[in-house]
């Protein structure tokens, strides 16, 4: 992409901030958040108050809501990822989490049709396939236990409703488990961070990670860098439709506690505890060849060399 204007809402939060940079060096980036989990020092450019610094390159930030009225759509692209983004975090606030979700994903991308945008990516989410040990396909058959995943699928639905009805582009990302370390965007996220950034963080300070059950859940874990690469192709082949963001590689818990430990020489176990969740996916696996097959996508960074790059500013 380049030479574009574009709006990242949640531009400030994990994924919005490495997004934004990454744009902002060949096109005029906004970043809007209302800074309830994004921070503006995340951004380039951009001090701890949001304000812009001389830097090259810096991105444009804006402290607002998506449910605002008047925001800065005049884009060419609208990249949507402000989201209540976790089952505990929507679950413990279902009313304003389905408003910021649903209602706030509507507002924007309204307003952006008003000032004549026509090309949306927004942030879906893996969790709506439940627990599988398998690939998981765009197609399978999907369903809603949890308020964050209604309101995904919700945002899916709305859409599919822009896109037949305005003739836009809006292609649903469905992201699989994110990671990036507390070295990058991650920290701020605290409580909410990917478990590979909670984990190596604990075990650098010598302290035991704790997992829930027996450690044998898995997950896909993908690079944030690959998953930034992801949604900018998305935008450049202008897809329409829901498309997967994943490896289709999964590693349990244990193996990813005795690969941090490797990669920073300690030898620190895992506490087990009894898992405290009523709702809780066990095991995921992106099929991502859809998205391969529409813009080439495939993802360079293998888990071992992720893990490596989270423990990196605990060794150095």
């Amino acid at each position: 992409m380049n030479g574009k204007r574009v709006l990242v809402t949640g531009g400030a939060g994990f994924i919005g901030s490495n997004l934004a940079n990454h744009l902002a060096a060949d096109n005029e980036v906004i970043a809007l958040d209302d800074c309830h989990l994004g921070t503006p020092e995340n951004l380039d450019g951009v001090d701890a108050d949001g304000n812009p610094t001389d830097a090259e390159n810096a991105v444009e930030f804006v402290d607002g809501s998506v449910l605002d009225d008047d925001l800065p759509t005049d884009v060419d692209v609208l990249f949507h990822l402000a989201a209540y983004s976790s089952y505990t975090m929507a679950e413990e606030n279902k009313r304003e989490a389905t408003r910021v979700n649903v209602e706030g994903f509507v507002n924007t991308v309204e307003q952006a049709i008003e000032d004549g945008c026509d090309t949306v990516v927004y942030a879906s989410t893996s969790s709506i396939y439940g627990s599988r040990t398998e690939p998981s396909p765009e197609e399978m058959a999907v369903e809603a236990h949890t308020c964050y995943e209604a309101s995904k699928l919700a945002r899916e639905r709305y859409a599919e409703y822009f896109s037949n009805h305005y003739d836009i582009t809006a292609a649903g990302l469905r992201f699989f488990s994110v990671y990036q370390g507390y070295g990058g965007a991650e920290e701020h996220k605290g409580e909410y961070a990917n478990t590979v950034a909670q984990f190596a963080d604990a075990i650098a300070n010598g302290e035991a990670p704790v997992l829930f059950g027996d450690g044998t859940q898995t997950r896909d874990f993908t690079h944030v860098s690959d998953v930034v690469r992801a949604i900018e192709l998305a935008a450049d082949h202008e897809l329409d439709e829901v498309y997967n963001v994943g490896t289709g590689e999964s590693y349990d818990f244990n193996t990813m506690v005795e690969m941090i430990n490797d990669a920073l020489g300690t030898d620190i176990d895992p506490e087990y505890i009894e898992n405290p969740l009523p709702v809780y996916v066990h095991d995921t696996m992106a099929d991502a060849s859809k998205l391969h097959e529409a813009t080439g996508w495939e993802p360079q960074i293998d888990f071992e060399d992720g893990v490596s790059r989270v423990c990196a500013p605990y060794t150095d």
